[in-house]
């Protein structure tokens, strides 16, 4: 059990979780690693200070089966930890019971929307603005695109004990459709055709800069950019993993064009180091079209004046515009389409030719 477990309906603050002490998770060896209990919670319960953590601790609200050098995967029974700098190994598992007051509030707004492109027995498109996070993580634990789903169809997960299940994700600042899956068969067939490659994934990126081509193909190998202080920041790598975007010229603007792109592997942010890659970075991107203290800056919310008149736009010019797949319910192939957000619409109406 995680954090936020995708079979649990993510409109409820959790009671408890179950979480595991995994060296890899920051890097460490496994031989040898051990870590503070409190330090272990602080990481994991992000929304949460080191101070109200340890008080979690001293108040008995946490548990733990520890990993021992007899016992690597822990003895399968949990025991009360009061101590806060308890020192556990690699393997070992830590519950947290979250007291009452102390839950998460409500995680969906009241006035949230969810705007659904299609819809059929076994799985749904929707159409995500810019800025709303498909999944809770990181300093976003509330209203996520994935939670506003479990919303609208709270009757039907108490009634059939499912919660739906995104099939792919977006970047926060990517907007267009996400798939999600109202049935567990249906996720796994629909990931299936992902994995192999069977569905079609297009995109519409406004980018700096005027390519003398019509269409191309970029082929770059992606790998995480480890000269980077932005742990997720992804660079060409030689000894990457394989990817190619193929993209053609939807319209030219004054010294910036729209371009199409479709994606023939899925890598993180593949579109956007490409484009980069090539000389044609993603206008408003904080991560690959800048120096990245702009992208430190924007996560911390003091972006300088000069920040802003450098990106263009608040988030970066990327949408999910395309998306065909087979539907598990017929086995018809099914294209879904959304229209360019009114954003980037009026971003290049105002340097039309």
């Amino acid at each position: 059990m995680g954090l936020f477990p995708s079979d649990r309906d993510l409109t409820r603050p959790p009671e408890r979780v179950e979480l595991l002490i995994d060296a890899s998770a920051v890097g460490a060896r496994i031989e040898g690693f051990e870590e503070r209990l409190d330090l272990f919670l602080a990481r994991r319960l992000h929304w949460r200070s080191r101070a109200s953590v340890q008080r979690l601790i001293k108040d008995g609200w946490v548990r733990i089966d520890a990993s021992t050098p007899e016992s690597p995967a822990g003895t399968g029974a949990f025991e009360r930890e009061t101590r806060p700098g308890r020192r556990l190994r690699h393997a070992s598992r830590v519950e947290v019971r979250i007291p009452p007051g102390e839950r998460l509030p409500a995680v969906v707004s009241a006035d949230a929307v969810l705007d659904v492109l299609w819809e059929d027995a076994v799985a749904l498109a929707v159409d995500k603005p810019a800025g709303l996070p498909v999944h809770p993580s990181g300093r976003h634990v509330s209203d996520t695109l994935i939670q506003r789903v479990h919303a609208c169809r709270r009757e039907a997960i108490e009634r059939d004990g499912v919660a739906p299940r995104l099939c792919h994700r977006l970047d926060r600042e990517t907007s267009g459709i996400v798939l999600v899956a109202t049935d567990l068969r249906a996720h796994r067939k629909i990931m299936r055709q992902f994995e192999r490659r069977e569905g079609e994934k297009e995109y519409l990126a406004i980018v700096h800069g005027e390519p003398g081509e019509e269409y191309g193909s970029i082929d770059f190998p992606l790998g995480p950019a480890r000269a980077s202080k932005v742990g997720l920041k992804i660079a060409v790598a030689a000894d990457g993993q394989p990817c190619r975007t193929s993209w053609s010229v939807e319209r030219r603007t004054d010294g910036f064009t729209l371009l199409r792109c479709r994606l023939h592997t899925g890598r993180q942010h593949q579109i956007r180091v490409h484009l980069a890659a090539i000389g044609y970075p993603i206008v408003g991107d904080k991560l690959y079209a800048h120096d990245e203290a702009i992208f430190q800056r924007g996560i911390e919310d003091c972006l300088t004046d000069e920040d802003r008149r450098l990106l263009l736009l608040g988030r970066h010019a990327l949408h999910h515009q395309r998306l065909v797949f087979r539907s598990p319910a017929c086995a018809d192939l099914v294209e879904i389409t959304s229209p360019l957000p009114p954003d980037l619409d009026a971003f290049l109406a105002a340097r039309a030719v």
